[in-house]
């Protein structure tokens, strides 16, 4: 639970990313860097190393001592956690999409490596490659926000940059033995979890 918590953290992280910019347009660049690094450590040999180190999850721990202790009131946040989760499951049956996805993310490496993850150009092409394959998926992921700001193009290929860093996290979470019902189930035990990283 200790190490599956951190991947659940990534993908709770990311989400609120996603909403910020919805919202106001703008993410927040420390956690951006951390959620879109993610995409592109495909080999890492454990969640910690995804992520860059336990405290780049800070924020997605803390969104999570909340939530758990029913002190978070945004009910928006828990919705697109369980839409991402369901999305994963039906994107991880689909192997050809998952050689799309993962050809695409490779395609970008480079470019991320030189200019870094965040950089304009590789979140607009990730946010095609999400365009092009996840979004096809059912249940399709929906983003509520800023009209004014998802109306424009640039800010859309961003929140779908980010959705396809979520879903990372959301892969991860499985691979660690997570599942929908221990996010809807086992509160006591992931806040515990939470607790243990927060508190170390």
């Amino acid at each position: 639970m200790s190490t599956r918590v951190l991947a659940l953290a990534g993908l709770v992280q990311a989400l609120a990313q996603v909403r910020r910019v919805a919202d106001t347009g703008q993410a927040n660049a420390a956690i951006l860097t951390t959620a879109m690094d993610s995409v592109f450590r495909i080999d890492a040999p454990s969640p910690r190393a995804v992520y860059g180190d336990v405290e780049a999850l800070r924020p997605g721990l803390t969104l999570l001592r909340d939530y758990f202790g029913s002190s978070q009131r945004d009910e928006q946040l828990p919705r697109l956690v369980l839409a991402v989760m369901q999305l994963e499951r039906r994107f991880v049956r689909d192997d050809d999409m998952g050689r799309r996805v993962q050809s695409g993310i490779r395609a970008q490496a480079g470019n991320a490596e030189r200019m870094g993850s965040t950089h304009p150009d590789v979140m607009a092409a990730l946010g095609s490659l999400y365009a092009e394959t996840l979004s096809h998926l059912r249940p399709r992921v929906l983003v509520q926000g800023n009209p004014h700001y998802l109306g424009q193009a640039n800010v859309v290929s961003e929140v779908r940059a980010i959705l396809l860093a979520a879903v990372r996290s959301a892969v991860l979470w499985r691979q660690c033995g997570g599942s929908l019902w221990d996010f809807l189930l086992r509160r006591r035990d992931l806040l515990a979890a939470v607790r243990d990283h927060l508190e170390g």
